[in-house]
């Protein structure tokens, strides 16, 4: 093997990063890679490793994103013709299997509550990332280590975060309403699992008319919940944090939440 793909893929489940490994697993005639050749490819197309290269790895890599953004893998069968640009005759097999990390949780707002909910939510299999560009915050002492803080603007995290439509879950509970309401207009047009904005009822009616002012459509505001959480457990930053994580829970393995 003329590349470590092991550990490429450590690599990328460390950084929370879903990826398909596309193995040439049966190669009839002649063919651009031996059995065996991988190639590893991220959701954005991005690819460490080679099957060969031209049109039939463009083709595998397109594949790969497709399945993996599905979460599916699959065993594909490739005439090396006309058809891939190849003119080796004989053909190829791939195999894609598609390797989902665990769901990750981004909490916007480090502050009482914020802290609360990466304490209720460690150890449940989340990967958890705490963003404020308040360093105080995120430095606070206590916060569990597996936590992944992040000292920056929003806007920077948001830009550079991996965003996947059954394994993001985020959450907005800043100092600032106008903070809130900014993060939460950006988060309604990416990919996620949820988005939960923390606040009243009469909060998000206010923020529904500011953003239908803007051409936000109603579909994309239906996908915010607010108020957060599975029942109300009381206002405390822990109480919260319970309600929200039995929500999340709930979600994570498939199961409707009762609520609206």
């Amino acid at each position: 093997m003329d590349w470590d793909w092991i550990s490429a893929a450590s690599e990328f489940k460390n950084l929370g990063r879903a990826f398909s490994v596309v193995t040439v697993c049966e190669v009839r005639g002649s063919g651009p890679r031996e059995l065996g050749a991988k190639m590893i490819v991220l959701t954005d197309g991005t690819i460490r490793g080679t099957i060969g290269g031209g049109n039939l790895e463009h083709q595998a890599i397109q594949k790969a994103v497709e399945l993996l953004k599905m979460g599916l893998s699959e065993r594909i069968r490739y005439p090396l013709g006309a058809k891939v640009g190849q003119c080796c005759g004989g053909s190829v097999d791939l195999l894609f299997e598609s390797i989902s990390t665990s769901p990750s949780l981004y909490i916007f707002g480090a502050g009482h509550v914020g802290q609360a909910v990466c304490e209720v939510m460690h150890g449940t299999g989340f990967q958890l990332h705490l963003i404020d560009e308040r360093e105080e915050f995120v430095s606070t002492p206590g916060l569990p280590s597996t936590v992944t803080v992040h000292s920056c603007e929003w806007d920077s995290f948001v830009s550079e975060a991996e965003w996947d439509a059954r394994l993001t879950y985020a959450v907005v509970m800043t100092h600032r309403h106008d903070l809130d309401e900014a993060i939460v207009g950006d988060l309604m047009r990416r990919p996620a699992r949820y988005i939960g904005l923390i606040g009243s009822q009469a909060k998000w009616t206010r923020f529904q008319q500011r953003y239908e002012s803007r051409g936000t459509t109603p579909a994309e505001m239906a996908r915010v919940k607010c108020p957060i959480g599975l029942e109300n457990y009381g206002k405390s930053p822990k109480a919260v944090a319970i309600s929200l994580a039995a929500e999340l829970l709930c979600i994570s393995q498939g199961r409707e939440t009762g609520t609206e």
